[in-house]
């Protein structure tokens, strides 16, 4: 009965057509132009490496994309019990007419040319996004980004702000501020019309959401004009070599004017928590950072007390901290459950978390998923998984043990899938 239900439910939930709230994505170049760039996913390449794959094989600089996918993909067997290899699997099967559930050195040749003539197709996002059941994905883009040259109804713009809160004495993202913004960084007054300049630039291009990852030992502060007047000018005088503790709160201080502007434009501020990086130098492109379970979000209770009007769509790096963030959930009206990201984003800790957030969280503050991906193809293995999950346990713990109609079982799910990304990011 339990399999049967769950199936059905999952049949219902997969006809629902999504927003992703949270990608990588470029929208002048969505999809895959060949399968070395679905094989480069980070995930893959740490794997690899990870099992006995040297870097400097997987990051050659002369390498062909037909070569880097067969060196992955000979080198791909101690991780095909992963959850990431059934992504790639079913990304074949789905999109490439792929029969077989392993891929090796018989078959890894054919299913790479069966990739390149679907990708070498005019329309392949397109079709990618349909296939999916993918109506539009949000962005994650620079602060000088010219958000130009594609539909921003279907590309929706995101403002990143990591470059601006934690590297703004780096010359390089000072001179990218005042060209994007034509203003010159001379005071901390001048900094605040370039903060205001990107907001109206981006809300101009249709941003739904400010975002920004942020490390375990950050805690947000607001910080006096003055103080913070010194530490730019500190910064403007020495660069990268300034102390730290100007860096620190000059941070602190950009951030706290972000969230200004996301309440004054009304723009969610999506918070990612707890990345520390760089924890392993020796790691491939995008495979050293890792969670730091010293993080709490108490760190963040002046933020959200200060804020109310801002809502706060919370990511956690760690399935140890979904507790926290359901229990700040369930008291803080503006913090809002947001995905499952990056290591927490394997199925035991999805379901573990999302039956946590599910009894747990009013259903109006919880974004159920989003799949944080670089290239289009990744959408729909990725949400596939979660909806096959969510239906698990709406069957389980809604349908069977509190006796729940499927069609309200259903309707929440969908509520979870795409009902609350709409009214939380007004899309």
């Amino acid at each position: 009965m339990s399999t049967d239900l769950r199936n059905r439910l999952f049949e219902q939930l997969n006809s629902l057509v999504l927003i992703d709230p949270h990608t990588h994505i470029d929208a002048l170049s969505p999809a895959s132009k060949d399968l070395s760039e679905i094989l480069g996913y980070h995930y893959y390449t740490e794997l690899a490496h990870s099992a006995g794959l040297a870097r400097q094989a997987i990051e050659a600089p002369e390498i062909t994309p037909r070569e880097k996918v067969g060196i992955l993909l000979n080198n791909l067997e101690p991780i095909q019990n992963t959850i990431q290899y059934s992504w790639l699997i079913e990304m074949c099967q789905e999109f490439f007419g792929f029969e077989g559930e392993v891929i090796d050195s018989s078959n890894w040749e054919s299913v790479f040319d069966a990739a390149q003539r679907k990708m070498d197709q005019t329309d392949w996002s397109k079709q990618v996004l349909k296939q999916s059941g993918i109506d539009a994905v949000f962005l994650t883009n620079d602060f000088d980004d010219p958000l130009e040259g594609f539909d921003t109804s279907i590309y929706i713009p995101c403002l990143r702000t990591d470059d601006l809160v934690f590297h703004l004495s780096k010359p390089t993202v000072r001179e990218r501020l005042e060209i994007c913004t034509n203003i010159s960084l001379e005071s901390l007054g001048s900094l605040t019309q370039c903060l205001e300049h990107l907001f109206t630039h981006f809300t101009r291009a249709n941003a739904k959401a400010c975002a920004i990852s942020l490390p375990p030992w950050f805690v947000p502060t607001e910080i006096d004009f003055s103080a913070a007047e010194n530490a730019l000018e500190q910064i403007k005088k020495d660069g990268e070599s300034v102390a730290a503790e100007h860096k620190e709160t000059m941070a602190c201080w950009v951030f706290w004017k972000l969230a200004e502007l996301c309440d004054e434009f009304k723009l969610p501020f999506d918070l990612m928590i707890g990345v520390n990086r760089s924890v392993y130098p020796g790691g491939v492109f995008q495979g050293m950072d890792l969670y730091d379970s010293r993080v709490s979000l108490i760190q963040y209770a002046d933020l959200f007390n200060a804020f109310p009007a801002v809502k706060f769509p919370v990511s956690v790096l760690a399935s140890v901290t979904n507790q926290e963030l359901a229990s700040y959930s369930w008291i803080f009206p503006n913090v809002i459950t947001n995905g499952h990201w990056w290591y927490s984003n394997t199925p035991t800790f999805i379901e573990h978390d999302t039956a946590a957030r599910l009894e747990a969280v009013p259903q109006t503050k919880q974004i159920g998923y989003y799949s944080d991906m670089y290239k289009l193809e990744f959408a729909l293995p990725k949400f596939a998984m979660y909806k096959r999950i969510l239906a698990k346990v709406l069957a389980e713990r809604y349908v069977i043990d509190r006796r729940w109609s499927e069609e309200r079982a259903v309707a929440f799910g969908q509520r979870i899938l795409r009902g609350n990304v709409e009214s939380i990011f007004n899309v």
